[in-house]
C-alpha cells in the first residue's frame, strides 16, 4: 500500500486497466481537481470477478502501462491486493480502512460501473464504508438516475459543489461529478488490437 499521512484526503480508483487508457487518466485527473485530493491510489487488480474468462495482460505489464500513462505524482500505480489474495473490492476497502487509521478515503469510479454496481460481492458494505465518487462517462450519464444503487442510495447523494469535501464525510455519501469525457475503453481497445 502506498504511504499515506493522516489527515490526507485519498482517493481509490481500482480496475483491471486491461488495458489502461486516455479515458482512465481523464477520471484520475477530474478526481484529483474536484475532489482536492491529496493522494490517488491507482489500483491495478489482479483480476474481476465480473469478467471472469476474458483475458487479462499480465498484471506487471498493466502496472507498467498505468504508470506511463499517469505521470502525476500524486497518483500512486499500486497492486497490492495481488500480495494479500484479495478479489473483491469490499475486502480491498476494508483492508485500506483498517491500515489507515486517520486518513480519509474515497472510491472512485466510472459511472459505467455505476450501472452494473449492484452486481459487486456486498456492494451495500462497499457504499458503506468510504464515500464514493462517481465520474461520468460516454453513454452513462442517466445511470446516476436510474441504477439501483442510485436509488437504494438516494437520500445519501450530495450535490456536486460539495464534491471537495467528500473524502472527509461519514458513508453513505456520495455524488456524480459532470465533466469531460472520454470515448475511449478498454474492450473497444483490445477488440481492435485483436482485429475484431
Amino acid at each position: 500500500m502506498p504511504h499515506v499521512e493522516k489527515g490526507m484526503q485519498v482517493g481509490l480508483f481500482g480496475g483491471s486497466f486491461n488495458p489502461p487508457h486516455a479515458g482512465h487518466a481523464l477520471v484520475a485527473e477530474i478526481a484529483l481537481r474536484r475532489l482536492a485530493l491529496d493522494q490517488l491510489w491507482w489500483i491495478v487488480t489482479p483480476g474481476n470477478p465480473l469478467k471472469a474468462g476474458k483475458e487479462l495482460a499480465p498484471l506487471a505489464e498493466r502496472i507498467r502501462l498505468s504508470e506511463a500513462i499517469m505521470r502525476d505524482r500524486r497518483v500512486k500505480v499500486t497492486a497490492f491486493e495481488a500480495g494479500r489474495n484479495l478479489r473483491f473490492t469490499a475486502d480491498t476497502l476494508a483492508l485500506v480502512k483498517e491500515r489507515n487509521p486517520g486518513v480519509d478515503f474515497v472510491w472512485i469510479m466510472g459511472a459505467d460501473n455505476l450501472r452494473d454496481f449492484h452486481h459487486w460481492q456486498r456492494w451495500r458494505q462497499i457504499a458503506l464504508t468510504f464515500p464514493i465518487a462517481v465520474i461520468d462517462r460516454p453513454g452513462a450519464t442517466l445511470s446516476f438516475l436510474s441504477s439501483v444503487m442510485a436509488k437504494t442510495f438516494d437520500y445519501a447523494r450530495v450535490d456536486e459543489a460539495s464534491a471537495p469535501r467528500l473524502a472527509r464525510m461519514q458513508a453513505p455519501a456520495w455524488t456524480f461529478i459532470h465533466g469531460p469525457r472520454s470515448p475511449l475503453s478498454s474492450t473497444a481497445l483490445r477488440a481492435v488490437r485483436q482485429g475484431t
